[in-house]
């Protein structure tokens, strides 16, 4: 007697995950950030195109990352000593190791804001033809900023020893955290311009001239300690930059622990920022490919 042989199943079809995009308002977001982190490859690649695209991966394209800060911060450091009355006293190492450590991370921030505000309207094509979560476009440029900025370090290092500025813990752990706090605010804030934006083609042509106002305004050309007066600090806390960029020097520069309200100002501007600005893009990118 023969075994009677069971019948042969098809083979399963294989599983395709289909990005749609919502109707209304916020979508599920538990579902949004995964569909984010899964198709996280996207943006790195799209940073390392955008890096080979200006060169900056050459010599030459890093080496032009470094040196353009550094002549600003040259320039500031003469123009400081003149209206100081100090030009003709000795080349101060203490004050110049901070413009260049201020200017390098300050560039990092207005090239992820300048970038992630064009982010949307540069990638038109991608959006009409590709479904996907459109916050990966901002966060593409924010990490392209990032590795710009990478190469500014160890030069930075060199002036800091140059300086005689102490080194301790904060300055390697305390430090990078307060980087960390930048990059979620220059992330909210390139989210937040880049869907404005698409509704207001002019917001990018008036970006030059507020990143250099908040330079002035930021302490990169001055320290925390040269605000004596507490009228000014409570003026000066109301800029984002104060306590971020403000912590991360002094941190970096002093190798000491900021202030309890530093650290406060500085975690609230950060993620409430990245709170609000990614909520706001994620809301409107469904008119994106209808608008741009």
């Amino acid at each position: 007697m023969s075994e009677v042989q069971p019948p042969p199943t098809a083979p399963e079809a294989p599983i395709y995950h289909r990005y749609e995009p919502h109707k209304a308002g916020l979508p599920p977001l538990r579902t949004y950030f995964g569909e984010l982190w899964r198709r996280r490859e996207f943006a790195i690649e799209t940073s390392k195109a955008g890096m080979r695209a200006a060169n900056t991966r050459t010599f030459f394209g890093t080496a032009w990352l470094i040196i353009n800060p550094l002549l600003l911060a040259l320039v500031y450091y003469l123009l400081i000593n003149v209206l100081s009355g100090k030009a003709g006293g000795g080349f101060d190492a203490k004050r110049f190791a901070h413009l260049t450590g201020g200017l390098f991370v300050y560039y990092y921030f207005q090239g992820a804001l300048t970038s992630g505000a064009n982010s949307v309207i540069g990638a038109g094509r991608v959006i009409l033809n590709t479904a996907m979560p459109r916050l990966l476009l901002p966060i593409s440029a924010v990490r392209t900023a990032f590795f710009r900025f990478l190469p500014t370090l160890p030069v930075y290092f060199v002036f800091h020893l140059l300086a005689g500025n102490p080194w301790s813990w904060a300055t390697f752990i305390v430090a990078p955290v307060f980087l960390l706090l930048l990059t979620l605010f220059a992330t909210g804030l390139s989210a937040l311009f880049a869907a404005l934006q698409v509704y207001f083609r002019d917001t990018a042509s008036f970006l030059p001239y507020i990143t250099r106002i908040w330079l002035y305004a930021s302490p990169v050309l001055w320290t925390i300690d040269q605000l004596g007066h507490q009228g000014l600090r409570d003026l000066a806390a109301l800029n984002p930059l104060y306590s971020i960029i403000g912590g991360y020097g002094e941190a970096l520069q002093a190798g000491a622990v900021p202030s309890l309200n530093i650290w406060l100002l500085a975690a609230a501007w950060s993620i409430g920022t990245l709170i609000v600005g990614c909520s706001y893009f994620i809301s409107r990118e469904r008119d994106f490919a209808v608008r741009i």
